[in-house]
């Protein structure tokens, strides 16, 4: 049985469902969209398939994710957060931004969604004022619609190539690059990066690392 506090506190009582290890990462692989078991193994490389699916059961049972049958293209079981879990979005958002500032240790990549994560708590507004745009991102095959306006940014996964068809550009290359090119400030090398159309603008993205 996991462990629990003994405390009234809403925070405690908050972290008997969601402090232990492994159970926000969860939530954060979750916050653009429904995944399948494998995805989820995938961006938590980490976690053993005992741990991941010992920390998906007892989401499930504190109601933050659920289990569910999606049809084409999807076709599968797959596991998404309920209302209660997306709730979380902005302490996650609070608790990266505020982690984004302690110092760097880990060596190892990010996932396109703790990537996406990033993107997101280091976005500069003002530099993006009066900016409109909708940038297709292909992250390691993963489509996302990245869409800045009003000075705010917004990052979807897409459901089917369709949903890029408006966007102004489409930026095809891996996490790490990617990573690298907006935080770094790398070059564009065109072997591992492909752009079409427009090249979208990235003033908006301030690199924090």
């Amino acid at each position: 049985m996991a462990r629990t506090y003994d405390d009234p506190c809403g925070l405690a009582r908050a972290l008997n469902l969601v402090g232990d290890r492994w159970a926000l990462l969860v939530v954060r692989e979750l916050l653009l969209g429904p995944k399948r078991f494998g995805q989820l193994r995938r961006g938590l490389p980490g976690a053993s398939q005992s741990m991941l699916t010992s920390r998906l059961t007892e989401l499930e049972e504190a109601g933050v994710l659920r289990r569910s049958y999606f049809g084409p293209p999807t076709g599968a079981w797959a596991y998404e957060l309920t209302g209660v879990g997306r709730d979380l979005e902005p302490a996650l958002l609070a608790l990266a931004r505020w982690g984004s500032r302690t110092e760097l240790s880990s060596t190892t990549e990010l996932s396109v969604d703790a990537l996406a994560l990033a993107m997101r708590t280091t976005f500069a507004a003002a530099p993006a004022a009066g900016l409109t745009t909708r940038v297709a991102l292909v992250l390691d095959g993963d489509p996302l619609l990245c869409e800045i306006a009003g000075g705010a940014l917004r990052i979807t996964r897409a459901e089917a190539p369709a949903a890029m068809l408006d966007a102004d550009a489409t930026v095809e290359t891996t996490a790490a690059t990617w990573r690298s090119l907006i935080f770094a400030g790398a070059r564009c090398r065109r072997r591992s990066t492909t752009v079409r159309s427009r090249c979208a603008a990235t003033a908006g993205w301030s690199p924090t690392w």
